[in-house]
């Protein structure tokens, strides 16, 4: 659903969250090994964060990335995705075609239609706070590090 860029985009946000409480500046090298993300790739996820405003970066000795303390509980997971993946996992259709609408529908577009509108809402409602609670509890993680059966 979501690009790989795009995954680890939200996994580095999220991690970023759960440490800003602290007004601590988050090392590049950090962020990509609790994501389990390569560092350029992951340098180049947090550039786009950065421009999209989502986190700040501050360059230099004592630099890193950070999120506003105020800004976690604002910037939802949608902002997230649009900033890496723009919109079209909340307007495309599920099987790839360019015409499909309520007049031309694939044979899944009225299905999926309710499924990526419940999505959206959800990917809307949903903030930074609220995924790094997880985080913080040791309830949720951002990295698989043993195998696990899948969910």
């Amino acid at each position: 659903m979501f690009s790989k860029g795009c995954e680890y985009a939200i996994r580095a946000a999220i991690y970023i969250a759960s440490k800003s409480e602290y007004d601590t500046k988050i090392s590049l090298t950090e962020i990509a090994s609790e994501i389990g993300a390569p560092i350029p790739f992951t340098a180049k996820i947090l550039h786009k964060l950065s421009k999209g405003r989502i986190v700040e970066s501050i360059k230099g000795p004592n630099g890193g990335f950070s999120i506003n303390n105020q800004s976690i509980s604002k910037v939802n997971l949608t902002q997230i995705v649009e900033a890496i993946d723009g919109k079209s996992v909340f307007e495309e259709c599920s099987l790839g075609f360019k015409m499909c609408n309520d007049v031309k529908p694939c044979p899944v577009h009225h299905k999926y239609k309710e499924i990526r509108h419940t999505f959206k809402i959800m990917m809307e409602t949903t903030s930074l706070a609220e995924m790094s609670i997880g985080i913080k509890s040791n309830q949720t993680y951002l990295k698989q590090t043993e195998f696990l059966p899948p969910c």
